[in-house]
């Protein structure tokens, strides 16, 4: 894994376009093999309490919504249970953060650089504070939504 923060770019948020940051990663295939994998990390404002993560691996293309508080809290001690999962540690003199994304019985492992990570989730932060998130929530279309979505119950 590479010291220097070559594979990183961002670009500003505005009204009509999401924060993104994209990162070249790691992803650990075993012990000592390691798996480059570009990752957009996109936030958009109109769904403040995710942030949806691309991952690029060849030709193949997966996304995964990821709490923004459980990828912030993740940086500096463990955060996240279930599917997604992220915690601190030191690859060499470099600190990093593990995402580990579990679906039915497959597991992926990523290393992320924590540095590029932290300072976009500040800039999310800047554009949403926290306790924010639910400023403007069209409660109406949101019971309307989970009440087409619930299952008629049984007799």
């Amino acid at each position: 894994m590479s010291g220097h923060r070559s594979g990183a770019e961002d670009r500003p948020a505005t009204s009509q376009c999401p924060l993104l940051l994209s990162l070249d990663i790691h992803r650990m295939l075993d012990r000592s093999t390691w798996q480059q994998v570009r990752a957009d990390f996109r936030f958009d404002q109109k769904s403040p309490l995710v942030v949806a993560v691309e991952f690029l691996a060849e030709d193949v293309r997966v996304t995964w919504s990821i709490g923004r508080d459980v990828l912030r809290q993740g940086l500096v001690s463990m955060s996240g249970t279930g599917d997604v999962q992220v915690r601190p540690t030191h690859l060499g003199e470099r600190t990093a953060a593990w995402l580990r994304l579990t679906a039915g019985d497959v597991t992926a492992l990523f290393a992320l650089p924590v540095a590029p990570l932290e300072e976009w989730l500040e800039r999310t932060y800047q554009v949403v504070p926290a306790g924010d998130e639910m400023n403007g929530a069209s409660w109406d279309v949101f019971t309307t939504g989970a009440l087409a979505n619930a299952e008629e119950p049984s007799d």
